[in-house]
């Protein structure tokens, strides 16, 4: 299947992979650590959206929350029917570029959250992020809504929930700052989600402690 971005780029899964047999013939020792270690952040990041899809999933059943990942409009442009009972489709685009990743309700509030991660151990990359995506945060908060990022450093397994005015604070500074968040701010300006079994990012513990704070400010 061929999907086409807004900005002109093309997504393929038809791409050509080497046989099987190729893969075997390189000796583990003597692929790069670069490589591995590409391979081991990629399933880093699937675990970690896996892992915010299956506390969703934790919350709903007991009642405790309705959240979930959005889907992304595409359109279709080409679909073939191999046979009567079954559509494959060949080729899409996407209708618009995506906004954030989850959103839902929350006590009584409209809850918008991207999940971002990096590889880095010292400072998260603004660039992970978009200025849409900052927008359309910003758009939820001034209507009422709570908007957030998980930021996940996959090498340190360590997760943060940052609110987005914060976020949109060190986004607009990017012209006369760093253009990425250190730790160390991080750790001061967010709050940190241990990592649970049930459910896996416990991120309600922290979306309550800052609900707490936003009702006590408003009592002020």
């Amino acid at each position: 299947m061929v999907l086409n971005y807004p900005d002109g780029r093309l997504y393929s899964d038809d791409i050509p992979k080497k046989p099987a047999k190729q893969v075997r013939t390189t000796p583990p020792s003597k692929r790069t650590a670069r490589t591995q270690k590409k391979t081991n952040f990629a399933n880093r990041g699937m675990r970690f959206e896996e892992a915010i899809n299956e506390s969703n999933a934790y919350y709903l059943s007991r009642n405790l929350a309705v959240i979930h990942k959005k889907p992304t409009p595409i359109q279709i442009v080409k679909v073939d029917y191999p046979r009567r009972s079954a559509a494959v489709i060949k080729e899409a685009y996407f209708k618009e570029a995506s906004t954030t990743d989850y959103n839902g309700i929350y006590k009584g509030y409209y809850v918008d959250f991207e999940a971002k991660e990096t590889k880095n151990k010292t400072s998260f990359p603004l660039k992970n992020f978009h200025q849409h995506q900052i927008t359309h945060m910003n758009a939820c908060r001034n209507q009422g809504g709570i908007t957030f990022v998980l930021l996940w450093f996959s090498q340190l397994q360590r997760c943060f929930f940052m609110d987005s005015k914060t976020l949109d604070r060190h986004w607009q500074a990017q012209a006369t700052a760093k253009k990425s968040i250190p730790l160390q701010v991080i750790e001061a300006e967010s709050t940190e989600i241990f990592l649970g079994i049930a459910p896996r990012i416990p991120y309600l513990d922290a979306l309550d402690h800052y609900i707490a704070l936003k009702e006590q400010e408003h009592d002020n």
